[in-house]
């Protein structure tokens, strides 16, 4: 009897449940796309949308204003290949990116090696790191500004030590005023690729190293053999990050050099904003953005096809 009564009673509470109303599990599906919708619409026309107008505007004869009226095909990216100062801001371009690369890596993976060995006082030297990479590239242009000036900074101070005969005037000086741009640049991103490699080296397995220490392999060995090799995807993403901010770098050699001497250290954002909102060539300045996002594309496009190549694998 108690059976059947509990479930008589248990029936009636289930009867008494009322259905989920439909438009609450409609909207439980469709809120997730409502708050992420502003988002997608302001990344799709804001950053999509603006690269096929400027890509639209590269192939016109617009001036001081955008004008649609006349289209002239690559005319305007002819007109790029045989300007000087595009030609010279290419060149800084590839030496600049070049030696940038290079040393930010080669200094990133030292440092992280020398902070994976667990020395003392280890967070305040990763803090003096990283210390320069929360400044903005316009602080750091014009902090080594002052310090490249043969006027006041490390010329001055040597020669006022009584070493007259010291120069180090490469700020000013045309076929070395690149270097400095690789100075600062490196001063400032070393410590966050040395971030990079440290969270790197501190996410590899531990016993892998052990069982290399039990077979006699030196300290060098280990780390050039089994070590390096595990930090591949740490490298290719350093590579992507610090190729990016030297095909993009605009703000550094603004604060640093202007360009300057003359053109001497252009480098392919300055020409392209010099072009387009000072000089009045606005055609001739999207040319010169799309050929930039070009040879990020070139750089991006191989790392993600294989980096999803080995995730099919």
């Amino acid at each position: 009897m108690d059976n059947a009564f509990d479930s008589k009673q248990t029936k009636k509470v289930t009867s008494n449940k009322k259905p989920k109303p439909k438009f609450l599990d409609r909207l439980q599906y469709l809120l997730p796309k409502i708050v992420l919708a502003p988002t997608l619409l302001i990344t799709v026309v804001c950053i999509y949308g603006y690269i096929i107008w400027t890509g639209a505007l590269s192939l016109t004869n617009s001036r001081f204003l955008p004008s649609f009226n006349h289209f002239i095909g690559f005319g305007q990216y002819a007109k790029l290949m045989e300007n000087d100062r595009w030609l010279t801001s290419i060149t800084n371009l590839g030496i600049f990116g070049l030696l940038f690369l290079a040393i930010v890596i080669v200094l990133g993976v030292g440092l992280a090696i020398l902070l994976d060995q667990n020395i003392r006082n280890e967070g305040v030297i990763r803090s003096i790191y990283l210390y320069p990479m929360a400044l903005s590239f316009i602080v750091t242009g014009t902090a080594w500004k002052w310090i490249l000036n043969p006027g006041l900074g490390i010329e001055k101070m040597v020669r006022d030590w009584g070493f007259t005969d010291f120069r180090f005037d490469w700020i000013v000086d045309s076929n070395m005023v690149i270097y400095t741009l690789v100075i600062a640049a490196v001063w400032q991103s070393s410590g966050f690729v040395m971030a990079m490699f440290l969270a790197g080296l501190r996410g590899i397995d531990s016993s892998i190293i052990k069982a290399a220490q039990i077979d006699g392999a030196s300290l060098p060995r280990i780390y050039w053999s089994i070590v390096l090799p595990c930090l591949r995807p740490v490298f290719f993403s350093a590579v992507i990050i610090t190729s990016h901010i030297a095909i993009k770098s605009f703000d550094l050699v603004t604060a640093l050099t202007a360009g300057g001497p003359g053109y001497s250290s252009d480098l392919p954002a300055l020409f392209m904003y010099a072009y387009s909102f000072t000089r009045g060539q606005t055609a001739l300045g999207s040319a010169s953005a799309m050929m930039m996002l070009a040879g990020i594309l070139a750089i991006l496009v191989p790392y993600l096809y294989s980096e999803l190549r080995e995730k099919k694998s």
